[in-house]
C-alpha cells in the first residue's frame, strides 16, 4: 500500500522525518518496501514564463517560444524552446524541463536539439509527462503568481511516498488512519482521527434499500444525494490518490477510493438514474451475469452475494461494481452505499471468479463493522463539499456484528512469551493507545476492527511490537553437556553436500517458484496422476504445483539470455509435487540442473564458441550423484528420459531396470519452442529421494588403507553389435570377478576397415588388484577367461 507523508500527517501530528517514520514502521511490524521522494523525479524542472510565442517557420503546428527561467539559468537570459502545445502563448507560466532533466513518464533525458531546423533548449511539460495526472491536451498552466525560476518540486510541494507491505492479519492497517494509530502508539506523534459530523437528511430516501442475504451481507446502509455536479476532485485529494498509485477519475469516484485508502473502508456510488426499483443485497441467481468495471463479464452462481435492483445485478458484493450503474460526468443524482460483507464468502466468491480487487482484499481480511455510519458521514460530507447537492435521510438495513471480544489477560505472559519485561502500566498504556480497553482486573475488550486478535498471545504481540522488538534480548538456549547430537536429518545432510558439490563445480544456485503456469507444468507432467492446481493461487499464471524443476530453470535461463547473458549454469534443490496413486500429495526431493549457451567462449585457440552437449549433463549428474552418496559404479545408462528430452541425446541413470536415480540430456526442440528459448539446452534431474541410504554409515571416514601390492592392467578388444551401449559391456566385464577387478573403462571405439558391418570394436582397460599375494600367470589367465566369458553374455567376441 502506498501513501504520502502529507497524507499520513493528516492523521498523525509529528515532527519526525520520513526516514524516521519508515524505521519505526519496520520496528512495529509494518514492513516498508520502499520510500520514494517524488522531488527527485522532478529535478531539473523549473517554473518558467513564456515571453513570446511565434509560429515555427517549418511547421504549422509548432511554436517557437522564448522562455524566462529566472537569473539562475543561462545567466538570466531567456531560452528558446520549440513547443507543440495548442495552449502555449505569451504571458503564461508553465513548467520547463531543462537539458539534463529526465522526463518521468518515459525516462527520456532532455537534450539541447534542433527541431525542424530550430534550436530548442528543453521542453515545456504537460501533466501526463510529469506523471501528475492524465491530461495531455496542453502544457501545464500555473497561476500568475508562480515564482519564475523556482524548482517546480518546491513550488508544488511534493511529499515522500511510503510503500508498505501489509500482512493479511492486519486489515486495520489497510488504511492510512490505521498506520497513523500504530505510529502514535509507538511514540511517533499524536493520533488525529477524523470523523465528519452527521448530516441530517432533507427528505426521505426515495429508494428502498434492504438486505435479503443476512449471512453474506449483514448490514447495508445508503442514502441519496440529489443535484450533484460531478467534476474533478480537489487538488489535495488528487495528490494523495496519485501518491497511492491511483488515477484520479472524477470527484464521485475519487471520494470512494479515498475512503478505501484513508480508512480501509470500501464503498460505492451508483448513478440513481440507472437504477430501477429497490436496491437489494441478495444471493445471485444461477447463470446471472454482470459487466464489471474492469470491462469483463462474469457469470454468477447462488453462493455469491450481489447488489441488484428490480432489473439486473449492479455489483458483485464487496468485490467489484458494475459498468451499468457507474457514475459519469453527466450524473446529477447518486446513491451512496456502504455495507458489511462476510469475509469468508467474499474470499470464496473472489476465488471462483478470479477477481483480485482492492475491495476484495479489504473485505475478505475483515473491515471494521463499527465504521458504517462514520464512513457514510465522511462520504456525504466530502461529496457535498466537492459536488454540492442535497442529501436524503439514511436508510440502515440489517445489523453489523457489534459484540466485541473480551479476553482475560495476564500481563505476566509478556515476559514469559515475549521475552521482555514491560511494566503493567506501560502495557496498559500501549493497549489503550491502540484503542483496546482494559479493566482493573485485566479484562481486555478488543476493538471490532481487530479481527486478528483472538487470545492472550495476540495481546502479548501487540505489547511487544509497540514496546520494541529490538528490546527483546537475544538469549541462547541452554546447551546440554557432552557431545551435541546432529540436528540435521540424513536427507538435509545429503542436500547440503550436493549443494556444496554443485557450487564447487561452477553451477549457480537458482530459487524458483514452486508454482507454474498450467501449460508449463502440463508439459512436464508425464502422466503422473495429473497436476496439483491451487484453488487460491497468488496469480492465475502461477496456479499449478511444479511436477519438475526444469521449467523454472528454463524460465530463469530465458530471463538471463534476454538480458545478454551468454551462458547459464544453474541448479536448484527443491520439491516436485506429484499425485500419488490414491490422489494424495506426493512431494519428492529433487535436484535440477540446466546448462545453456556457451560452454566455452570463442578464442584464438578454439575459433568459434563451444556449446554444451548431453555428455556435459551426464558428467554433472554422475558427479552430483556421487556427492549424494549414490553407488555410481553400479549405475546403468538406459533410455526413456521422457518426451521433454531429445530421444537420441538423453538417457537415465538407474540402479537396476526400475530404480531411476536421474535423467539427463538435451532438451527436445518442441520443449525449447514451448518455453521460447533458443537451443541447444542440456538439463538433468536427480531424484534425491530415490538414492538408497548407505548401510552402516557413520560420522567417521574409513581409515585410509592403500593396497600393499602393485595393481595389474590388462587391455581387451571386443567385437560387439554396433547398437550395444558401451556401459553394458563394461558392466559385464566388472561382474566377471568382483574381488579382483577394481576398475574397467572403454578407451577406444573403432568402426571401419576390418570391422564387419553392423559391428564395432570396443577396447576395455581392466585394472586388477591382488590381495594377499601377487598374481601368478595362471591367475591372470583365469581372470581373463572369466572376463571373456562374461563379455560373451552380451554378445561380445574377443578380437584375434
Amino acid at each position: 500500500m502506498k501513501f504520502s507523508l502529507d497524507w499520513l500527517k493528516a492523521f498523525l501530528d509529528t515532527d519526525a522525518t520520513a526516514a524516521e517514520l519508515a524505521a519505526k514502521m519496520n520496528a512495529i511490524g509494518l514492513e516498508v518496501e520502499g520510500l520514494e521522494d517524488p522531488a527527485q523525479r522532478l529535478a531539473g524542472f523549473r517554473v518558467a514564463e513564456v515571453l513570446t510565442a511565434a509560429r515555427h517557420p517549418q511547421a504549422d503546428k509548432l511554436q517557437v517560444l522564448t522562455v524566462s527561467t529566472g537569473p539562475d539559468v543561462n545567466g538570466g537570459e531567456p531560452l528558446q524552446v520549440v513547443c507543440g502545445a495548442p495552449n502555449a502563448r505569451a504571458g503564461m507560466k508553465g513548467v520547463l524541463g531543462l537539458p539534463g532533466a529526465v522526463v518521468p513518464v518515459n525516462g527520456m533525458e532532455l537534450k539541447k536539439s534542433a527541431i525542424r531546423g530550430v534550436e530548442s533548449n528543453g521542453m515545456m511539460c504537460s501533466v501526463r509527462e510529469l506523471q501528475l495526472g492524465d491530461e495531455h491536451e496542453g502544457i501545464i498552466e500555473l497561476p500568475a503568481d508562480a515564482p519564475v525560476g523556482a524548482a517546480f518540486s518546491d513550488y508544488r510541494g511534493t511529499s515522500p511516498v511510503f510503500d508498505v507491505a501489509i500482512t493479511p492479519n492486519r486489515p486495520d492497517c489497510m488504511g492510512v488512519e490505521g498506520i497513523a494509530r500504530d505510529l502514535a502508539a509507538a511514540g511517533m506523534g499524536r493520533f488525529k482521527p477524523w470523523r465528519a459530523d452527521p448530516v441530517e437528511g432533507a427528505f426521505p430516501c426515495p429508494v428502498e434499500i434492504r438486505t435479503d442475504d443476512p449471512e453474506g451481507c449483514p448490514a447495508f446502509y445508503g442514502r441519496v444525494i440529489r443535484g450533484v455536479k460531478n467534476g474533478a476532485s480537489p487538488d489535495w485529494m488528487q495528490a494523495r490518490l496519485i501518491s497511492a498509485g491511483q488515477r484520479p477519475i472524477s470527484a464521485l469516484v475519487d471520494v470512494t477510493n479515498y475512503l478505501s485508502l484513508a480508512f480501509g473502508r470500501p464503498a460505492h456510488v451508483y448513478d440513481l438514474a440507472k437504477l430501477s426499483g429497490a436496491l437489494v443485497a441478495r444471493r445471485a441467481k444461477a447463470g446471472e451475469q454482470i459487466l464489471a468495471l474492469n470491462e469483463k463479464t462474469y457469470t454468477l452462481d447462488e453462493s455469491m452475494t450481489v447488489i441488484a435492483d428490480d432489473r439486473e445485478v449492479h455489483d458483485i458484493g464487496g468485490i467489484m461494481g458494475g459498468e451499468h450503474s457507474s457514475v459519469t460526468p453527466e450524473t446529477t443524482d447518486v446513491l451512496l452505499e456502504i455495507a458489511y460483507f462476510d469475509p469468508a464468502l467474499i474470499g470464496e466468491t473472489g476465488r471462483k471468479l478470479g477477481i483480485a480487487s482492492d475491495a476484495r482484499t479489504r473485505f475478505e481480511r475483515g473491515v471494521d463493522p463499527a465504521f458504517l455510519d462514520a464512513g457514510l458521514d465522511i462520504l456525504t460530507n466530502v461529496v457535498l463539499r466537492t459536488c454540492g447537492g442535497e442529501p436524503s435521510q439514511v436508510v440502515r438495513a440489517g445489523t453489523p456484528p457489534s459484540e466485541p471480544k473480551v479476553i482475560a489477560f495476564d500481563p505476566g505472559l509478556t515476559r514469559r512469551l515475549g521475552g521482555v519485561e514491560v511494566a503493567e502500566a506501560e502495557q496498559r498504556r500501549i493497549l489503550e493507545s491502540l484503542e483496546f480497553s482494559a479493566s482493573d482486573d485485566w479484562q481486555v475488550t478488543v476493538p471490532l476492527r481487530r479481527h486478528d486478535v483472538e487470545g492472550q498471545a495476540d495481546l502479548v504481540e501487540e505489547v511487544v511490537r509497540i514496546h520494541g522488538l529490538d528490546k527483546v534480548a537475544s538469549t541462547p538456549l541452554p546447551r546440554a553437556d557432552g557431545v551435541a547430537r546432529p540436528t540435521a536429518t540424513p536427507e538435509q545432510a545429503r542436500e547440503r553436500k550436493v549443494r556444496r558439490a554443485a557450487a564447487a563445480r561452477g553451477l549457480s544456485e537458482a530459487i524458483t517458484w514452486s508454482f507454474l503456469p498450467p501449460a508449463d507444468a502440463d508439459h512436464f507432467a508425464d502422466g503422473n496422476g495429473g497436476l496439483w492446481v491451487l484453488e487460491n493461487p497468488i496469480s492465475e499464471d502461477l496456479k499449478a504445483m511444479r511436477p519438475s524443476l526444469i521449467p523454472g530453470l528454463l524460465a530463469a535461463a530465458r530471463r538471463n539470455a534476454d538480458r545478454g547473458s551468454a551462458s547459464a549454469r544453474l541448479f536448484e534443490i527443491g520439491r516436485r509435487y506429484l499425485r500419488g496413486e490414491s490422489g494424495a500429495s506426493d512431494e519428492r526431493a529433487t535436484l535440477g540442473l540446466l546448462l545453456a549457451g556457451e560452454k566455452m567462449p570463442r578464442g584464438w585457440a578454439n575459433g568459434k564458441a563451444e556449446s554444451f552437449d548431453a555428455y556435459d549433463a551426464k558428467a554433472e549428474a554422475f558427479a552430483l550423484l556421487e556427492a549424494a552418496g549414490a553407488p555410481v559404479q553400479n549405475l546403468q545408462v538406459m533410455g526413456e528420459a521422457g518426451p521433454q528430452f531429445h530421444p537420441g541425446q538423453s538417457g537415465t541413470l538407474r540402479l537396476g531396470p526400475k530404480t531411476v536415480l536421474a535423467r539427463f540430456g538435451a532438451l527436445h526442440p518442441t520443449t525449447l519452442k514451448a518455453f521460447d528459448i533458443d537451443g541447444p539446452v542440456m538439463a538433468a534431474e536427480i531424484y534425491l529421494d530415490a538414492i538408497p541410504p548407505k548401510k552402516n554409515a557413520g560420522f567417521a571416514r574409513a581409515a585410509y588403507a592403500p593396497p600393499v601390492l602393485q595393481a595389474v592392467t590388462r587391455d581387451f578388444a571386443f567385437l560387439v553389435d554396433a547398437a550395444l551401449p558401451a556401459s553394458d559391456l563394461v558392466r559385464a566385464v566388472r561382474s566377471a570377478d568382483k574381488t579382483s577387478i577394481v576398475a574397467a573403462r572403454v578407451f577406444d571405439d573403432f568402426r571401419g576397415s576390418g570391422i564387419p558391418d553392423g559391428r564395432k570394436s570396443l577396447a576395455v582397460e581392466v585394472v586388477l588388484q591382488p590381495g594377499e599375494k601377487t598374481f601368478a600367470e595362471a591367475d591372470l589367465k583365469a581372470i581373463a577367461d572369466r572376463i571373456v566369458a562374461a563379455a560373451g553374455k552380451v554378445g561380445a567376441e574377443l578380437r584375434g
